[in-house]
């Protein structure tokens, strides 16, 4: 019988809708325009066409541009319309729409 371990995180989801640019490492990787789901300071749910693979590097940066950051790929899962997958922030670059609070020096987990 397969067990289920709950993660609990150190930091809420906020449901917001943030337009980004979501892309892969590679020179020839498509950039996709999307919505967020939900964000928090250390990460973001966006909904993908494209199956991205568990630790694969994206690069992600909202539109009009003020924020951008390399993101680790931390679960890809079935969508209606593709898929969505859950990114942490490795590299934050500028302002983004939720600031981390003064007391989360801790490491994510999960």
């Amino acid at each position: 019988m397969a067990q289920n371990f709950a993660i609990e995180r150190l930091e809420k989801r906020i449901p917001m809708t943030v337009a980004v640019h979501i892309s892969g490492q590679e020179p020839a990787s498509d950039v996709e325009t999307t919505f967020t789901e939900d964000v928090s300071s250390r990460g973001a749910r966006v909904p993908s066409i494209r199956r991205w693979r568990t630790n694969e590097t994206v690069n992600f940066e909202s539109l009009p541009g003020g924020f951008r950051t390399l993101a680790r790929v931390a679960y890809c899962r079935p969508h209606p319309e593709g898929y969505v997958i859950g990114l942490e922030f490795l590299e934050p670059s500028g302002r983004w729409v939720v600031h981390a609070p003064f007391d989360s020096g801790k490491p994510l987990q999960g």
